[in-house]
């Protein structure tokens, strides 16, 4: 059924009685077939009077998980469709925390299909600096890649080599307008903490009656994971990765989004299920598994969306108040409190 999008002004409308509702948990997919397991679950329970909103052609969905007050929205593939995404959640929507899932490739031999992860932090390889043959790197550069070493035999290749750059980063705790150099963006640490209690999770091992894995799946919290703007499919670069910067995940969103939260003060999680083996496995794996490592996130999703306490709405909303002050704010703040509480 064809769907007039709202005007503007009605849009503005419904988003400020959506956040007279809030504050919500966001909660980020970038694929359809994410979409898709995420609903399969039927844990999402849409809201009765403002079940979406439609915002810059996408619908960010309105409801409840559980006890929770959420909000969900398929970004679309790549960094920018999902830094944009987050970016928006928190400035137009009352969202305190971002948790964000999905599938990905594995660089990490131990870590195989079906299988879940919720990395502790993640690395951008996608931001290069493209050099010529023996080319010098920029000191801001942490890592690099010479063409000519997959050379068969070795050689000088023409492609030369890249360095791996740092972001930019800046921050609602940093000085404005001064960038910070960032490489790992971390996750939030009391969240990746309650995941860790998830260890042991019993997770789908089937894709359908008839084919079943022949190892159990398993849920593994804290390894590290990389994002860029590319879809790897390529053994030998699935092993530089692993190799040069101990990458589990391979993705092309989460690092974005991590980064875009924590610029915020917003406390943000990622979940990953493996869906492929990042050019180890063959082109079809992901048609294959795709479904399970999905849905496989998705029950991690959830079980981790349970057990966060929903009073950590306020506590965000307030920590996030208090940090952005100035330190003579601080000051004045502590002041008053001895002063009227000399006794402590």
């Amino acid at each position: 059924m064809l769907r007039e999008p709202l005007s503007r002004r009605r849009a503005m409308q419904v988003i400020q009685e959506v956040k007279q509702k809030g504050p919500y948990f966001g909660i980020i997919a970038a694929y359809p077939p994410e979409e898709i397991a995420f609903f399969a679950s039927k844990a999402f329970e849409p809201d009765p009077n403002h079940p979406f909103v439609e915002l810059s052609g996408r619908l960010y969905r309105v409801g409840k998980v559980f006890d929770k007050k959420v909000i969900f929205v398929r970004c679309g593939v790549g960094m920018l469709n999902a830094a944009a995404v987050a970016q928006q959640m928190i400035d137009v929507l009352d969202v305190v925390g971002i948790l964000h899932f999905g599938i990905a490739g594995s660089a990490n031999d131990s870590i195989s299909f079906g299988d879940v992860t919720i990395p502790k932090q993640f690395v951008h390889t996608g931001l290069w600096d493209w050099l010529k043959p023996n080319g010098t790197l920029e000191s801001s550069d942490f890592a690099h890649l010479d063409f000519g070493n997959f050379d068969v035999p070795k050689g000088n290749n023409l492609l030369g080599r890249v360095g791996y750059s740092s972001e930019e980063f800046f921050s609602v705790t940093g000085k404005p307008n001064l960038a910070q150099r960032l490489i790992w963006a971390k996750v939030t640490s009391q969240w990746l903490q309650l995941a860790a209690t998830l260890e042991g999770i019993q997770l789908e091992r089937c894709i359908n009656s008839s084919f079943c894995l022949p190892h159990s799946t398993k849920l593994v919290v804290g390894v590290n994971g990389t994002s860029a703007d590319i879809y790897v499919d390529n053994e030998a670069y699935r092993d530089f990765l692993f190799q040069t910067f101990q990458v589990s995940s391979v993705d092309m969103e989460s690092f974005a989004i991590v980064m875009t939260s924590l610029s915020n003060g917003i406390p943000v999680v990622v979940i990953r299920g493996i869906s492929d083996m990042a050019g180890k496995s063959g082109e079809e794996a992901i048609d294959t598994f795709g479904a399970l490592a999905a849905t496989n996130a998705v029950t991690v999703l959830l079980r981790l969306l349970n057990i966060l306490p929903s009073s950590l709405h306020h506590y965000i909303s307030f920590f996030n108040f208090f940090q952005q002050q100035s330190t003579s704010f601080i000051t004045l703040i502590l002041l008053l409190f001895f002063l009227f509480y000399p006794q402590i």
